[in-house]
């Protein structure tokens, strides 16, 4: 059994290549016997500024495991290894038709491991493959017309694909390190396995879903896209297929819905088949962007080192007034702001960072918690009203042809001017961003900024720009499921993923669609077993009877009926 030894630390001017040997003098062992010796994690220390700390795990073997763990019984950093579990879910016949909706990470996850244990998968998607879909995304964002259909929200991949590729999330789960390999053999680099906070990137992304989908089609899956799923086909409370494009009738036995956050006409048809629904605080807010080397010098008091990666920062605020959060999200060290709408007449923006992290802005959401009280409705379906309002004035603020209204950070908090530097395509356009939130939302983001200022000393700048708005930080409401996965009033329906308001972020949307395959699996396999229990029953009681009649014996009365069994 492999052993893992935590914080080992070294300085930025250190080789990585000391680990081995200060793992070794540390447990009283010589350099050569570790064997099979090897990082799975990597962060950064930056307490103590500008002396900044590389810190990382490594796992490695030796020959006697048992004598030297006895032996370093105080050391609490040293530990037995335990591997990345893999989902472990029932196989069965091809007969048990899924339907999946939808290509996100929930979709896909859940298509991979139903099709892997034998179920008959068919996935579909209205937007497009990854390939005609960036080619959309960048028509629109040179200045080309926008595609409903096929945008930064909808597509292959969803709406990961175009963000930062950020895998970190705060769901501790065993399946996580089989979610990183997966990835990692579809073509995402191996650094993922290791870094404290991975990401992919959005550039290798687009590899990683080709792949990904190349080995959904080579285990049988049937792959649609431009397919959009119109209404369900349910009898007596159950699933029975769906309506695929407003006209064709799909049967199927399960159906995944695992159609993202942005899929508002889907919400409403679920609403008008009286599917379960209730609303769900959320959060809106602004893009604020930063010179990358202005937020490095900020966290490291390094601009540029080559072995630090991007800075990254996290901030909070609890409002004591109106107790309310404002917090940074969607943090994306050297990125871009995009524009992410998935309506006309609607603007909406986001972050995407590629894989190496190097364009020359930094930026993230800044973003107030927004309660179903302030809807003003007790409609699930209040709070998406909600969000396109914003939206829809966010898009008139931009002069109606998808530029971005934009502030100077200063002008925003009324402490002068600046000028609007921003990597947002097509463009920006100024305008007061309070005039396109809700007043509770600019006034609690004035409140916050001074103590993001004393949390990151050189945060309020000219240098930064805020840019409008960014409503889509997670679904508006949630679609009701049972402890089996199945929605609330409908068997065979299983709501999945961010969407379903059960995720948040591409690792915990993978890793709710495997649970929702495993309870797919769990369910079908129990059904399975009553009907082969029923079959064989049956089998049994007519050979007894069969046996008797030739024996000369009467079968037995029922007592009720006064007639044979």
């Amino acid at each position: 059994m492999a052993l893992q030894l935590r914080e080992i630390a070294l300085g930025l001017d250190e080789d990585e290549s000391l680990l081995p040997v200060r793992v070794a003098a540390e447990l009283g062992l010589e350099r050569e016997d570790l064997h099979a010796f090897k990082v799975v994690r990597r962060a950064i220390d930056a307490r103590r500024k500008p002396k900044v700390l590389r810190i990382f795990s490594v796992v490695f073997d030796v020959a006697d495991e048992v004598t030297l763990l006895a032996r370093q019984g105080t050391n609490r950093r040293l530990s037995l290894w335990q591997p990345p579990a893999v989902p472990d879910i029932a196989s069965l016949e091809r007969h048990h038709r899924v339907l999946v909706v939808g290509m996100g990470p929930a979709g896909l996850f859940a298509a991979l491991s139903l099709a892997r244990h034998g179920f008959q998968v068919t996935l579909i998607e209205r937007g497009e493959p990854v390939e005609r879909r960036v080619l959309a995304v960048n028509r629109f964002r040179s200045g080309g017309p926008f595609d409903p259909t096929s945008n930064i929200q909808f597509g292959e991949g969803g709406a990961g694909t175009f963000s930062d590729g950020k895998l970190n999330t705060r769901v501790k789960h065993p399946w996580g390190g089989y979610v990183l390999q997966t990835l990692v053999g579809f073509g995402a680099s191996e650094e993922i396995l290791s870094q404290a906070k991975p990401h992919v990137g959005s550039d290798r992304l687009r590899l990683v879903l080709i792949n990904f989908r190349r080995e959904l089609l080579r285990l049988g899956v049937e792959i649609r896209f431009d397919t959009c799923l119109t209404d369900l086909t349910i009898s007596a409370g159950s699933i029975q297929g769906a309506v695929l494009n407003q006209q064709e009738e799909f049967p199927c036995d399960s159906l995944v819905l695992a159609t993202g956050h942005s899929a508002r006409d889907t919400y409403g048809m679920l609403s008008k088949q009286s599917v379960a629904l209730e609303s769900k605080p959320f959060a809106i807010g602004l893009r604020v962007e930063h010179p990358a080397e202005l937020i490095n010098f900020i966290q490291y008091r390094h601009r540029r080192h080559p072995q630090l990666p991007t800075a990254e920062y996290a901030l909070t605020y609890n409002d004591p007034e109106t107790k309310r959060g404002i917090y940074s999200f969607c943090m994306c060290p050297g990125g871009e702001v995009v524009l992410a709408a998935s309506e006309s007449q609607g603007l909406v923006v986001n972050g995407m960072s590629n894989r190496l992290r190097n364009g020359p802005y930094s930026n993230s959401a800044l973003v107030v918690a927004v309660r179903p009280e302030d809807f003003g409705a007790t409609d699930p379906l209040a709070g998406m009203r909600f969000q396109r309002r914003w939206e829809e004035e966010a898009f008139a603020a931009g002069g109606s042809d998808y530029r971005a209204p934009a502030q100077n950070l200063l002008s925003f908090l009324g402490r002068g001017k600046g000028p609007l530097n921003s990597s947002c395509r097509p463009g920006v356009r100024e305008w007061d961003l309070q005039q396109v939130l809700p007043d509770f939302v600019s006034t609690a983001m004035r409140r916050a900024l001074p103590h993001f200022e004393r949390r990151m000393r050189g945060f309020i700048t000219a240098e930064a720009t805020l840019v409008g708005v960014e409503t889509r930080t997670s679904a508006p409401l949630r679609i009701l499921r049972q402890a089996d996965g199945q929605a609330l009033h409908q068997s065979g329906l299983y709501p999945a993923g961010e969407g379903a308001g059960y995720a948040g972020g591409i690792m915990s949307a993978a890793l709710d669609g495997l649970k929702v395959a495993e309870q797919i699996a769990e369910t079908a396999t129990n059904r399975s077993r009553r009907c082969k229990s029923f079959t064989y029953n049956r089998l049994r009681n007519g050979i007894n009877l069969m046996a008797n009649f030739w024996c000369g014996k009467r079968p037995p009365l029922c007592p009720k009926m006064a007639s044979p069994i």
